[in-house]
């Protein structure tokens, strides 16, 4: 019986020891999607308990505690921090199974040498001892992330953001290098009504360009693309159900635009149709400025309407959804290739169901003139836990290349969720071993041992080239 998180936690095999300590372990972070604060890496910011730095915003642990039975007050509600923590301990036997059991542990013992288990005997003594190595500068925000050797981030903001921080962050010399991305969702999400006309009046202002028409819309966001890309950003996200295609024309969207700003109703297919013909115009600025697009497809967000009542957006109510993706990305895809305008993409799928869908249609659009030009992304949200990564490298090792991976990201929100790259890279050191232990894969450590690496850090830092 092997011993719970030891130095040899998810390796199976003394060849997959080897692969982990000895070429991926010691590798820098490229952490190329998060949601981090800039505002807190900017200030250094030091958290006043873990509450506030490990509770504060995590969805994963939030969803847990309901499931539980805990009252909303100990979770998004008023109590105080060390309440909410002991509750927290209280629950965290019972998430055996769960990714969240063995993240916590980790995150205790990498940034806290914490390696008792969180339980209700235990938490008291925990909450003290890790709220007084935050009083510690090696464990404010940059200290945080040093510690876990992070080379670079990527933070995402709305197009509307001054990147003021980001700026606070260069002028400083600050380490790791911190980049922003270019998250421009509200931009095209006309359903939203008056919201979205608001949001119109915001980027107008942040852009210089009055939005009367369609036109205007592109200029505007035209305007800001320049903006991020000499402020360091060479990426750009989107969170989406589904991509969309029409035939050319099918509407017309500069009339799209004037209904939603005379506040008439807009059918499925036209909110549609114009989510498709901004995407396609940001699709040929990101190529032509040289950036990444990241699409993250799935999610169908909200889902319990009582609570988004109480709560608000982004409070752990979404799940995956069952969209079909396959004709639509295939069409969004190739109208950017017909013209040599595909940008470098990340293609990143929710619903385990469609991974030989996305596995096989990103190879439809490598062309041979980039590593890896069109990526199937990592296993994220509701997939980045051991089951989510294996079947997401396993289906891309059988209908793609697994060895130009660009690898793992934490899209968090936590300064203490570093340890998921750690886990990642335990995952996959321990996948190739075990072909090489049934003899499907030669025990050729050297070579193995550099795809290990390449899929840890040198593909990323190939394929973003944040210095160009």
């Amino acid at each position: 019986m092997k011993n719970f998180l030891d130095e040899n936690f998810l390796l199976q095999s003394d060849f997959a020891e080897r692969l982990y300590h000895d070429y991926a372990k010691s590798l820098p972070i490229i952490d190329y999607h998060n949601h981090l604060s800039p505002k807190e890496i900017a200030v250094n910011h030091q958290f006043e308990t873990i509450s506030e730095a490990w509770l504060a915003g995590d969805h994963y642990k939030w969803r847990a505690m309901r499931s539980m039975g805990v009252n909303e007050k100990y979770i998004t509600g008023n109590a105080t921090d060390k309440e909410k923590f002991v509750q927290w301990a209280n629950i965290v036997p019972y998430t055996v199974r769960n990714p969240l059991y063995h993240w916590t542990h980790l995150e205790l013992q990498r940034y806290f040498g914490i390696h008792e288990l969180l339980g209700p005997s235990t938490a008291e003594d925990i909450y003290e001892r890790a709220n007084a190595k935050l009083k510690q500068e090696s464990h404010y925000t940059l200290g945080l992330l040093q510690q876990q050797n992070v080379e670079s981030l990527c933070t995402t903001d709305e197009p509307i953001s001054s990147l003021e921080h980001h700026k606070s962050i260069l002028e400083q010399g600050i380490s790791p290098k911190v980049y922003p991305t270019f998250r421009p969702d509200k931009t095209f999400a006309i359903e939203g009504g008056k919201a979205y006309l608001q949001y119109m009046d915001q980027l107008g202002e942040a852009s210089g360009v009055t939005i009367n028409s369609y036109e205007d819309l592109l200029a505007a966001l035209e305007n800001r693309i320049h903006y991020f890309h000499e402020r360091g950003c060479r990426l750009a996200d989107h969170g989406l159900e589904q991509l969309y295609f029409f035939k050319e024309g099918a509407f017309n969207v500069k009339n799209i635009f004037l209904k939603a700003k005379d506040a008439i109703a807009l059918s499925q297919e036209e909110v549609h149709y114009f989510k498709a013909q901004v995407l396609l115009f940001l699709g040929t600025k990101y190529h032509e400025m040289g950036w990444v697009q990241q699409f993250h497809l799935g999610a169908i967000r909200d889902n319990n309407k009582r609570l988004l009542t109480q709560l608000g957006p982004d409070t752990g109510f979404d799940s995956i959804g069952d969209f079909s993706q396959a004709r639509a990305l295939s069409g969004f895809l190739n109208k950017l290739d017909s013209s040599d305008q595909l940008a470098k993409t990340i293609i990143y799928n929710l619903n385990p169901s469609d991974n030989p869908v996305i596995a096989t249609m990103v190879g439809n659009f490598n062309d041979g003139s980039v590593k890896g030009k069109v990526q199937f992304g990592s296993g994220w949200w509701f997939l980045d836990q051991k089951n989510g990564m294996e079947e997401q490298m396993d289906t891309l090792s059988n209908m793609g290349l697994l060895s130009c991976f660009v690898g793992m990201l934490t899209d968090s929100r936590s300064f203490l969720s570093f340890t998921r790259h750690e886990y990642f890279r335990r995952i996959l050191c321990n996948l190739i071993a075990k072909d090489v232990v049934k003899g499907e894969l030669p025990a050729d450590e050297k070579w193995l041992g550099k795809i290990v690496s390449d899929i840890s850090y040198y593909n990323a830092k190939t394929y973003f080239d944040f210095n160009k």
